[in-house]
């Protein structure tokens, strides 16, 4: 593969060649350019990872040709080169996208370093970007993996993984849509019963007597119909893991004969007198709370400590935000590979739309709302318009939580608390004012402000000498 290489750009010979000599001393694979239209052509070529630019250029400048760049190479990390006087303007270019500017005259030390951190930071976007890949090849090919990389669906994980290994049972508990099997997939695929069999019964969707027979089995003429000796879930999973969904629906009978079968690793089939060892690790799940379903009769005490070993919370979509775009590429994918269509995504308002919706169904409800897209979309491209009508004018979901460290500045808290009830109100102003509690002209002033203070202001640049490298 070709090594990530730093495109110089200055119109000053000697300064180009210095700076490019020292690069190449630190072992970097370097292009060099004399202007910014020169700049723009080495730009296309594939290997330019990071480009570092003098700010003060004629015809084109440093920060045209940032914005250039960041039109035709958004992944190209960009550093510029400014003498003192100029540094307001390099700070205006950072909002515009640079990434880091370093002042002249030029210390070969912090040139050196900043281009080593942009390097960094686009192999770490790479990374990113390769992972999501992947994840989404997974899910297209028709798999059925977990997703996700937000703090709540980590720490979902991390336990998930800690307590695989081991023999004990464990209880999901989470919203209904949430992705309680995956979870329950997840704790098998990471234990060592790995490649034994993984066998799920929904607890909630069979009537008390089928129920039974579904998980202890049968004998022949245990009643009619049963013409065969038939095996139950726990023998089929004997040996791998058995996951009880909707736990909290079982009826009182048939806890007696699981709480028998967890204490003693034996089960008898209906209409039989011989016991059966079995040898299975057991995972629950339910969206029920099951601590009142005990207090109030309706499951039994010591079998929900039987079942709570271990208790793991999957976490609700809307606690998990960062993972919808995410989720949604994945299902987008897997759908598109199935009806046998060619689509490269999502419109931006479609995903405006999709981040800022409730999802009372959880992810459940993002799955279907995707799979419903993908069948009816004209376009190679899902617009918003593709969404359900549910997703689109249903309700919207609650306004992240800020994290604004201490000692920020009361006019940048004022700005974030504003900008994120505007994405909480999909722009709508008038309504922002009201929940902020106060007057619309006040958001509409700020945000004048900040787009007037984001213009780079124009004078006079001190310059520099040309090679002046101090160590």
């Amino acid at each position: 593969m070709t090594s990530p290489t730093v495109l110089v750009v200055d119109d000053d010979r000697a300064n180009l060649d210095s700076v490019t000599r020292i690069f190449q001393r630190e072992g970097m694979a370097t292009l060099a350019a004399a202007n910014g239209t020169e700049a723009l052509e080495l730009l296309r070529r594939p290997e330019v990872a990071v480009m570092v630019t003098d700010l003060m250029m004629p015809n084109m400048d440093g920060q045209e040709l940032l914005r250039a760049a960041r039109a035709i190479r958004p992944d190209v990390e960009v550093v510029l080169m400014t003498a003192y006087g100029t540094v307001e303007t390099a700070v205006a270019a950072m909002k515009d996208g640079a990434y880091d500017f370093i002042t002249k005259p030029l210390k070969r030390h912090a040139l050196v370093k900043a281009i080593q951190k942009a390097m960094e930071k686009r192999a770490l976007v790479a990374e990113n970007q390769s992972l999501k890949a992947k994840l989404a090849e997974m899910n297209a090919a028709g798999g059925r993996s977990m997703v996700g990389q937000s703090p709540a669906f980590r720490a979902m994980l991390d336990t998930i993984r800690q307590a695989a290994p081991s023999t004990a049972t464990v209880l999901l508990l989470g919203e209904s849509g949430t992705g309680k099997e995956l979870a329950a997939r997840s704790v098998h695929e990471y234990s060592n019963r790995a490649k034994g069999p993984f066998v799920a019964v929904n607890c909630g969707a069979l009537p008390e007597n089928i129920l039974e027979a579904e998980l202890f089995g049968v004998e022949r003429g245990a009643f009619t119909g049963a013409v065969a000796r038939r095996e139950g879930r726990f023998e089929r999973a004997s040996g791998g893991t058995l996951f009880l969904d909707e736990v909290g629906e079982m009826p009182l009978s048939a806890q007696v004969k699981l709480l028998r079968a967890l204490a003693e690793g034996e089960i008898e089939r209906l209409g039989g007198t011989q016991t059966v060892k079995v040898d299975v690790r057991l995972v629950a799940a339910t969206n029920k709370d099951l601590q009142k379903e005990v207090a109030e009769g309706r499951f039994r005490e010591d079998l929900y400590y039987r079942l709570n070993v271990v208790e793991i919370r999957v976490p609700a979509l809307a606690s998990r935000r960062e993972d919808i775009p995410l989720l949604a590429d994945a299902f987008l994918r897997r759908f598109a590979a199935k009806n046998g269509k060619v689509l490269r995504g999502f419109s931006q308002d479609a995903l405006n739309v999709l981040e800022n919706y409730a999802w009372p169904g959880n992810v459940r409800e993002l799955e279907h709302a995707v799979e419903r897209a993908v069948v009816l979309a004209r376009g190679e491209v899902l617009e918003a318009s593709d969404l359900p009508e549910s997703v689109r004018k249903g309700p919207l979901g609650s306004a992240g939580q800020l994290v604004i460290p201490i000692g920020t500045p009361m006019e940048e808290v004022e700005r974030r608390v504003i900008h994120e009830t505007l994405r909480h109100t999909r722009g709508d102003k008038t309504l922002a004012a009201r929940l902020l509690g106060i007057a619309a002209r006040t958001i509409y002033r700020k945000l004048e402000r900040e787009q007037s203070s984001g213009e780079a202001p124009s004078g006079p640049s001190t310059p520099a000498p040309a090679a002046d490298m101090e160590d």
